[in-house]
């Protein structure tokens, strides 16, 4: 799934993919190696810059919220699922932890 011509059209920039402060210190300490959003961000082989450090994004597929594993969690930065899930519901109110719903997975690695 990582073939850039097999994904949809981005609908945001790389520029975009980590912008909270808490995921970007996490991002620069090497805690945090994936990110998920509602839309694609990034294609495979793009640079995203946070603070002067450039990362690779190494893989960008789409996943079901309900298919994530405790070492997902661990890539996004946290000690464990719940405390994912507790943080993204805090980020989005009114939002609904719903398993069904499909998410963009970016990967990436510090340059």
């Amino acid at each position: 799934m990582s073939e850039n011509n097999a994904l949809p059209p981005k609908t945001c920039s790389v520029d975009r993919l980590v912008t909270v402060e808490r995921d970007v210190k996490k991002v620069l300490a090497g805690e945090k190696t994936a990110t998920r959003r509602n839309g694609r961000y990034a294609d495979v082989g793009e640079i995203m810059e946070l603070d002067g450090k450039k990362f690779v994004v190494e893989n960008v597929y789409s996943q079901q919220l309900g298919d994530m594993t405790e070492e997902n969690a661990h890539q996004e930065g946290f000690a464990n699922l719940e405390e994912y899930k507790e943080s993204i519901l805090s980020i989005h109110p009114g939002m609904r932890w719903v398993p069904k719903m499909k998410v963009w997975v970016h990967e990436f690695k510090s340059l």
